[in-house]
């Protein structure tokens, strides 16, 4: 079961989830999406909360207020943690998060530790955290497919990129190559190369039999 959030702080809004338990977790770390901003407490036991970017989003995009309602829940969501004022939240991408075969279940470490970012949560804020716990619904989806449905589209999404890209390309040549015809034409009737009957000496129009 997958939990699923909606943060209607700023609008068009944004997703979050987490899973129920670790078992889930690790289906998640298995099949996040290159879009997702990982959130878990550091150095306590804690849900795993991901955040959906949009598309072309990056980190720096996302609104401070989204991060902290992020924290937030990630915060009330650590049986530690949520008893506990002045409290780290960790954060970074999806794929920077590293999974070795002998990490206990739920277990994550990262690839880049400079690409893990920090806010501080010194205590609740129900302005954030009480809309979100409103919007929960509970999901049983199918990760993985959810994920090869992501690829499949973007594998789409680039091959008509490409396309354009070479239909463009073509453009610019055919253009390229009428403007140089183009001033080809222009040389040829240049008429500062032109000669009239009058410059043509030795032939006179009445002088015939």
């Amino acid at each position: 079961m997958v939990l699923y959030f909606t943060c209607d702080l700023v609008s068009p809004p944004y997703t979050m989830y987490m899973g129920a338990d670790k078992h889930e977790n690790e289906e998640l770390i298995r099949w996040g999406w290159p879009e997702d901003v990982w959130f878990h407490v550091d150095k306590l036991s804690s849900a795993h909360v991901y955040l959906r970017l949009r598309p072309g989003e990056t980190l720096d995009d996302v609104p401070t207020q989204v991060i902290d309602a992020c924290a937030q829940l990630v915060k009330a969501n650590s049986i530690e943690g949520s008893k506990q004022n002045n409290v780290d939240i960790v954060y970074t991408m999806w794929d920077n998060l590293k999974k070795t075969g002998d990490m206990a279940v739920g277990q994550v470490g990262f690839h880049k530790s400079k690409q893990v970012r920090k806010v501080h949560v010194e205590r609740r804020v129900p302005q954030l955290l009480k809309p979100l716990e409103k919007s929960k619904r509970e999901e049983f989806p199918d990760l993985r497919a959810l994920r090869e449905e992501r690829d499949a589209r973007e594998r789409q999404d680039l091959k008509a990129a490409e396309r354009e890209r070479k239909r463009a390309a073509e453009e610019e040549k055919k253009r390229k190559a009428e403007e140089k015809q183009m001033k080809s034409y222009d040389r040829l009737f240049d008429e500062s190369k032109m000669v009239s009957n009058k410059d043509m000496s030795g032939y006179d129009s009445d002088d015939f039999m």
